[in-house]
């Protein structure tokens, strides 16, 4: 197994972790199969209720290792996965119905700012860099940036960025709203899995209800959103989660979730 990328799990929590700090967290075709992987793991493993993205070193990623993907890019199409593999930009297959984390330092370009993009709550560092820079290599963003970045930080600020391949800001990011915490370095990592085990101690089958629900109305349409809200809420309230939500609440104690 690739070192590339370490994949673990504990306590109902999934955690990625980039691990090529020499070569800036590039992501090759390799690392990127092995994240569509786990994330695959993540969508499929009843026991997994949240996932983190994170990375070693000082970077999060400087981006795909161009040399390697460029042959693949020059067919004009998505890279093939596999079964069992779930796109960690959201472009071809299943979407994730899990929530992911995202925490980020240093360097996050190109590809790393749209796998941010296409996560659920992103924490960064006061030192982290974003950019869009494809255009000042000869290509455009083909991970969901063109689409993404806008709905994320409006459109104007999104041209500003996507048109230039300028960097911008962790303090401008939270701004815009695109990051959620600015953290201290050392308090990144510890910091993405207080979040994700708060998310992990809720009921696993409210939380992804809700995150459908969302997801419905940000790539599809609100008004479909709205209409379809109570669709799941019948096997919801069936649930152990949602008795034991209820006993909980009468016996004033904290909830003990099987996400059944």
């Amino acid at each position: 197994m690739s070192d590339k990328v370490i994949v673990e799990s504990r306590d109902h929590i999934l955690t990625v972790t980039f691990n090529r700090p020499e070569k800036y967290n590039a992501l090759d075709p390799e690392s990127y199969h092995i994240l569509a992987k786990a994330l695959y793991r993540l969508q499929t493993d009843s026991q997994l209720r949240v996932g983190i993205i994170q990375a070693n070193g000082n970077h999060f990623t400087s981006g795909l290792e161009l040399d390697k993907w460029a042959p693949i890019f020059a067919k004009g199409e998505a890279p093939k996965l596999p079964p069992e593999h779930i796109d960690p930009y959201g472009i071809q297959g299943d979407q994730l119905n899990k929530p992911l984390i995202c925490a980020v330092q240093g360097l996050c370009y190109t590809s790393g700012l749209e796998l941010l993009l296409n996560t659920d709550i992103r924490i960064a560092t006061n030192d982290a860099r974003f950019a869009q820079l494809e255009v000042q290599r000869g290509i455009y963003p083909c991970g969901g940036g063109t689409v993404r970045l806008p709905e994320e930080i409006g459109w104007a600020n999104a041209q500003r960025y996507l048109l230039t391949g300028d960097e911008f800001f962790a303090e401008q990011a939270l701004k815009w709203g695109m990051l959620q915490e600015v953290v201290e370095r050392d308090q990144l990592h510890a910091r993405a899995r207080e979040l994700a085990t708060k998310i992990a101690q809720a009921a696993p089958l409210g939380v992804q209800a809700a995150l459908r629900s969302s997801k419905l109305a940000r790539t599809q349409d609100q008004n479909i959103a709205l209409h379809s809200v109570f669709d799941e809420m019948p096997n919801v309230m069936k649930s152990e989660d949602a008795s034991e939500g209820v006993r909980s609440f009468l016996e004033r104690r904290k909830a003990n979730f099987n996400g059944r």
